[in-house]
């Protein structure tokens, strides 16, 4: 039996047939010119025939997609016959003998920047162009089209990542389980996963050598992928359907066998995760990315626009605890009126915080935003500020808190030197909350995107948990008694949660989707015993030997398929 080994990042069992992600489309090279056989107008029908064949696929896949996959099929299904594009590639064939490949190529890249300078909806609209001229050229190719593969029955998927533009077009109804060659523990795909609840290994080094229609057996938690499965195999993945049915179900508390409190939260995007989340009974909001208000625009949004994103999610949580984080703009989330795109490290540039350095004033209108949303609302609002380095900014951050009106700052811990002065850091604020996706790149100055790192990437890593362990024995320290709450990625693994709960974290956020499975196996154990699971993880000379030997301790999770 072949088998491929990778990181396991969303549990699950599953067998299914593969479908593997068609590779991006290369550039045709510069200067390209048609064959000598070929005339320009020929040329230009075989153009024109490849458009409309990339709208018809796009038509015939929108009608049976939903929500944000069904508008972004159905707007690039019209930017694949507009005329504007399809018009400046005759022009270039005709007046210059450039290549139909090629002439579509720089033709959407004009109507791309003409409607990225127009600003605002039709600025949105220029990655359309940009995806329809991919799939353009590869139907002039006679390639499969990039992104998700069209499919009638559920599979697999296999890829080298996922794009976030590819998981808007990602149905998780005929979508099985992903599988990808790159991508680490906290990529995008693996975060993904795990919000849509779908069994997930990244980091598989030579699954895009199975080939389309194999059958394999996924197992997301032991980040295993075997082909032609075996009987047990196929078993197990009949009991997880059951199991997943048991765990789809929340209680609405987190607890330990001894009854200790364990708040669970969620980690949300907007009013429309808010309300889900509420409804799978989060008990709170451990972190609101308020990117969403800000991402895919020219400029700043005003007041009342904010005001009205932020006031959905309080009202999805009234008379509980709302922790909204500050813009976290940079690095992998650029803004063009906030980000300098040109910084050679911008992992370590201005990024979340540092942007009030260099663009004075937009943390303080979103400050003013998040204390007007709260006006009004039942729920318990903190705000948090990401990046902070030092004491002196976190009481600056407290100050222009308390300026707009806002009664709890805190901090987000995810810069190894907040986790080494956590006590001088919490005498400034109210509370910490431990970002360990960033908080394990930073330590371990270890990229969380790279695959080949992704052994590297994980929070298991000793010195990682080493760094949550000073967070909160700096947020215990005399004249302090501060909570520490974890919204990171490591909260949603069960058996991390534990042991994070064993180091005396007070609070998990996660994504919605995880919250029964960390209530499940919190339920088994007591504070005591995770303590001790704690000391074991923290004693282990590798991130694989403390995973491996508090899983090890921990039955339930077999017993549960985590």
């Amino acid at each position: 039996m072949q088998s491929f080994t990778g990181v396991g990042v969303s549990p699950g069992r599953i067998v299914g047939s593969v479908r593997q992600m068609p590779k991006a489309v290369s550039e045709p090279p510069a200067g390209e010119k048609l064959a000598s056989s070929t005339t320009a107008e020929d040329a230009a029908v075989t153009l024109r025939t490849a458009a409309k064949v990339v709208q018809a696929e796009l038509k015939e896949r929108s009608v049976s997609a939903t929500g944000a996959g069904k508008s972004v099929l159905e707007a690039t299904a019209l930017m694949a016959a507009d005329p504007m594009l399809i018009k400046g590639a005759v022009k270039l064939m005709t007046n210059n003998g450039t290549s139909a490949e090629r002439a579509i190529w720089e033709s959407a890249a004009s109507v791309a920047e003409m409607l990225h300078n127009l600003g605002g909806y039709m600025a949105e609209r220029s990655t359309d162009v940009l995806d329809v001229r991919s799939r353009i050229v590869a139907e002039l190719r006679g390639v499969p089209a990039p992104g998700i593969p069209a499919s009638d029955t559920p599979f697999i998927l296999v890829a080298d990542d996922l794009a976030p533009a590819d998981t808007a077009t990602l149905n998780p109804a005929l979508v099985l389980a992903l599988v990808t060659s790159g991508g680490g523990p906290q990529s995008h795909t693996a975060i993904i996963a795990r919000a849509l609840g779908l069994p997930a290994v990244v980091a598989a080094a030579g699954v895009e050598t199975i080939a389309d229609g194999t059958s394999v057996y996924v197992d997301g938690a032991a980040g295993s992928i075997s082909v032609d499965p075996d009987a047990d195999q196929v078993a197990a993945a009949e009991a997880w359907a059951t199991t997943a049915a048991t765990l789809a179900v929340f209680s609405g508390e987190g607890v330990t066998a001894d009854g200790h409190l364990v708040p669970l939260l969620a980690n949300v995007g907007g009013a429309a995760d808010a309300v889900k989340a509420a409804a799978a009974g989060a008990q709170g909001v451990g972190l609101l990315r308020t990117e969403f208000c800000f991402l895919d625009r020219d400029e700043e949004p005003t007041l009342d626009e904010q005001v009205t994103a932020y006031r959905g999610v309080f009202d999805a949580f009234p008379g509980k605890k709302v922790v909204v984080r500050t813009l976290d703009a940079g690095a992998d989330k650029p803004l063009p009126f906030l980000t300098d795109a040109s910084e050679p490290n911008p992992a370590l540039g201005v990024r979340g915080y540092r942007t009030d350095f260099t663009s004075p004033g937009v943390l303080k209108r979103q400050l003013a935003a998040i204390a007007t949303a709260a006006e009004g609302t039942e729920a318990d609002v903190w705000v948090m500020a990401p990046m902070i380095s030092t004491a002196e900014e976190a009481g600056d951050f407290a100050r222009m808190c308390g300026d707009a009106g806002l009664k709890t700052p805190g901090v987000m811990v995810e810069v190894p030197s907040a986790a080494l002065t956590a006590e001088t850091i919490l005498g400034q604020v109210q509370f910490a909350s431990l970002g360990t996706n960033d908080l394990t790149q930073y330590a371990m100055a270890a990229d969380r995107q790279l695959g080949p790192l992704a052994a590297l990437n994980t929070p298991w890593q000793p010195a990682v948990l080493r760094l949550i362990q000073l967070t909160v024995a700096g947020s215990a320290a005399e004249g302090n008694n501060k909570p520490v709450g974890v919204c990171g990625e490591a909260a949603a693994d069960p058996a991390l949660a534990v042991v994070l709960v064993g180091l005396g974290v007070n609070t998990l956020s996660m994504t919605a989707r995880a919250l029964s499975a960390v209530a499940a196996v919190l339920k088994t154990v007591t504070v005591e015993e995770a303590q001790r699971l704690a000391g074991i993880a923290l004693a282990a000379p590798t991130a694989t030997a403390a995973r491996d030997l508090v899983r090890a301790e921990l039955p339930a999770l077999a017993e549960l398929g985590l």
